[in-house]
């Protein structure tokens, strides 16, 4: 065995796919809080450097194993975080305005249906809540964020599922600022207002 075959596998084009597939792959089986970067570096065959050099944290490469043509973090703390007042507004705005978007549905329709494969409710539950949603929710200073932000995506889910996945006449026939207005206040006693 030579020096050049000899050990990890080196940067190269090939190894940011094998990475995430690798990262697809240990998130779906073991969720986020039993997945490590070592262990992603194991099953992709790189170093745990490299995996560190293309993403950065654990969340990072979550968010990069989702596929998503934009990071959540980053749309929901621009046009979410400030007052829970209105932040159910907010929070639908930005959601309708990313699905909305034509150049984005097909990704976002493909990373729906990857959660509702084996395997998708612990990437949903271990890694986009704790890593995309409660973050949101503390930074809105929601007391009991956990909670509050499963109640939050339960009721987005749904729209989002039967305006952009199964279609369902009415829901898909309300203009955005009338869908605004029947989901926005559900969502806002869900932020703020007494817990169940």
């Amino acid at each position: 065995m030579t020096a050049a075959t000899r050990g990890r596998r080196r940067g190269s084009p090939d190894t940011r796919a094998a990475i995430l597939a690798a990262a697809r792959a240990r998130f779906a089986e073991s969720g986020f809080a039993g997945t490590t970067i070592r262990g992603v570096a194991g099953d992709a065959g790189v170093d745990p450097a490299l995996v560190h050099h293309y993403f950065g944290s654990k969340d990072d490469l979550f968010v990069a194993a989702l596929e998503l043509p934009v990071d959540p973090r980053a749309v929901l703390a621009e046009q979410v975080v400030g007052p829970v007042e209105g932040a159910g507004e907010r929070l639908l705005r930005a959601l309708i305005g990313v699905w909305d978007d034509p150049a984005l549905r097909p990704a976002l329709l493909a990373m729906v249906r990857r959660l509702i494969e084996p395997g998708g409710d612990a990437l949903f539950r271990g890694g986009f809540l704790p890593v995309v949603l409660v973050p949101l929710g503390a930074a809105l200073g929601v007391d009991r964020p956990e909670r509050r932000m499963q109640l939050v995506a339960s009721q987005v889910i749904g729209v989002i599922v039967l305006r952009y996945v199964v279609r369902a006449d009415a829901i898909v026939a309300m203009d955005v600022d009338t869908l605004v207005a029947t989901y926005a206040p559900v969502l806002d006693g869900f932020l703020a207002g007494p817990l169940p």
